[in-house]
């Protein structure tokens, strides 16, 4: 699997939401099918709830590419 990728989030996102924020889906209308099919996981484990909130350090993987959600850093 490729290397991860970090994807900065500010405050809240959902997982069909950082699906295409992170490349991982073309279009965000894609989400909801691949969600659907259990074929994305959230820290190695299968999600299928496009609605998922995700937290700072969260991995996302789908096709064989992984994205991380990272906060913005605080001054």
């Amino acid at each position: 699997m490729a290397d991860v990728r970090a994807v900065e989030v500010t405050g809240t996102i959902r997982l069909g939401q950082f699906l295409k924020l992170a490349g991982l889906v073309e279009h965000g209308a894609d989400a909801k099918d691949v969600v659907a099919s259990g074929d994305v996981t959230v820290n190695g484990r299968a999600e299928m709830r496009r609605g998922r909130q995700l937290a700072d350090g969260d991995v996302v993987a789908f096709g064989g590419e992984r994205a991380r959600v990272v906060a913005p850093e605080r001054p």
